[in-house]
């Protein structure tokens, strides 16, 4: 997926958090309505400037930087 399409960081906007693009929802405000168990239809109801599109790119985009930051320890 392309993020570029769907996510900004701009300094000017939200202090440089990653926002939707064209918008002031930061990805933080996503990722945490979601860990609060918002459904996407609730999250798309709060915020009816961002789309499916775009909470599934927050999605996957978590999912990826999770991946490249996070070191797990291994099992012994």
């Amino acid at each position: 997926m392309d993020y570029s399409a769907v996510i900004a960081r701009d300094p000017a906007i939200c202090g440089g958090e990653p926002v939707i693009k064209g918008t002031r929802v930061t990805l933080r405000t996503i990722l945490a309505s979601l860990a609060e168990g918002a459904s996407i239809e609730e999250i798309l109801a709060d915020f009816p400037t961002i789309t499916e599109t775009d909470v599934r790119a927050v999605i996957a985009f978590a999912a990826m930087s999770a991946k490249d930051d996070m070191p797990v320890r291994s099992v012994s």
